[in-house]
């Protein structure tokens, strides 16, 4: 069975920096391509980043461009997300998925924690 499990979430103060990881197993990880979403309280989960599966496409939603940026290691089937000069807005629970369209297969990690405070 895939698993996603993501971890490195926590609580930081609005500047600073976090990076999340999301480590994947029971699925061949470089044949997915890997995205990271975000939920905040009250709010429908929305798109933050993806990633195909070289790394040689990556997309970011406008909000954090210029301060997130998503990267993988398939020797280590992770996907992380660091994350930079944030801000209060980006309090969330953070998912990751991996994605094979051809396949028709979608997966999602449980989630961590991000909270911002100002």
């Amino acid at each position: 069975q895939a698993q996603l499990v993501e971890s490195g979430g926590g609580s930081v103060q609005a500047g600073g920096s976090l990076r999340l990881s999301c480590a994947a197993s029971g699925l061949t990880f470089s044949s997915y391509a890997m995205g990271w979403f975000r939920q905040a309280p009250g709010k429908e989960r929305e798109f933050v980043a993806a990633i195909n599966w070289s790394g040689g496409s990556i997309h970011y939603a406008d909000s954090v461009k210029g301060r997130f940026t998503i990267s993988r290691d398939n020797a280590k089937n992770t996907v992380y997300l660091q994350m930079d000069s944030l801000k209060p807005e980006d309090t969330a629970v953070y998912y990751c998925n991996a994605k094979n369209s051809l396949m028709n297969n979608d997966y999602w990690g449980q989630g961590t924690q991000v909270t911002v405070s100002s």
